[in-house]
């Protein structure tokens, strides 16, 4: 496993004509991200990890500051399984203030982006550099960030990257829990609510009849809020769209703060005719 901290010295790596996959993360690295690195080796011949702390999706209050970095954790966790690990610093990321940004579609500021201003954005911003900077074939996403994947497929599509954007199932620990670096913020007692959220949305989609969707959102909401949970929307929306319910391929999406932590999950749906 090789390291590269800037985009020449990673080209260096990378044989001419080998096709890479990407898999952006910003560390604190768990089963999920390994799960994606494994679907790389299969589908490429290079599996290249960003590792890289994004400050332009985190707004001033959140915890920028506080969030997982664990360098030598993380390296010893990708041994053997990528083959060059791509960890840039702000100068190289950012060597100028960031003026340029993607104008992204109406959906950047809905569900996560409604309570989350401007996050999308630093995501798109910094994806699209990636894309820049590796030149990989493929990029490896996890379903558990539905809007974030469902975004960077369009800004893909609609600003030509060569990239073909591949989703992989989320991973969960053994009692449901989506896997996210974030987790380790929950106290003890935390950990043992949160999944529920996971439950409570497995529940709906195993109920949900799409005339009373609205009823099922409704009392989900009232009962993740009566064990602790802070909720930011628990909303069925149209798998492919992300809009308005329009066939039988649905979603079901929620967010949380359980004490300091934002968890976020989500399940497919297929709607009765």
């Amino acid at each position: 496993m090789k390291i590269a901290r800037t985009a020449a010295e990673l080209q260096n790596l990378l044989p001419t004509g080998a096709a890479s996959a990407l898999i952006p993360t910003m560390g604190g690295l768990h089963e999920g991200h390994l799960s994606l690195v494994r679907k790389a080796r299969k589908i490429a011949d290079y599996a290249v990890v960003s590792i890289y702390v994004n400050p332009l999706q985190f707004g001033p209050n959140e915890d920028f500051g506080e969030y997982p970095r664990d360098w030598a954790d993380d390296c010893e966790k990708l041994r053997g399984l990528a083959d060059v690990i791509f960890a840039p610093d702000d100068a190289e990321m950012y060597p100028t203030t960031q003026a340029v940004r993607f104008s992204l579609p109406p959906i950047a500021d809905e569900l996560c982006g409604a309570s989350r201003p401007g996050f999308f954005h630093g995501v798109a911003t910094v994806v699209g550099k990636l894309f820049n900077m590796v030149r990989p074939s493929l990029a490896i996403f996890g379903e558990k960030d539905y809007q974030q994947a469902h975004i960077i497929k369009i800004m893909t599509q609609q600003m030509n990257f060569p990239v073909q954007i591949v989703l992989s199932p989320t991973i969960r620990e053994a009692d449901g829990l989506a896997m996210s670096s974030r987790n380790n913020y929950l106290s003890a007692d935390e950990r043992r609510i949160a999944p529920l959220l996971a439950k409570t949305l497995a529940n709906a989609a195993a109920t949900l009849q799409k005339t009373v969707a609205d009823v099922i959102c409704r009392q989900s909401k009232e009962k993740l809020t009566a064990a602790g949970f802070a909720l930011d929307y628990f909303e069925l929306r149209d798998a492919e769209t992300l809009s308005a319910v329009a066939g039988q391929k649905a979603v079901l999406l929620a967010a949380a703060n359980l004490g300091k932590t934002r968890l976020i999950d989500n399940i497919k749906v297929d709607l009765p005719d």
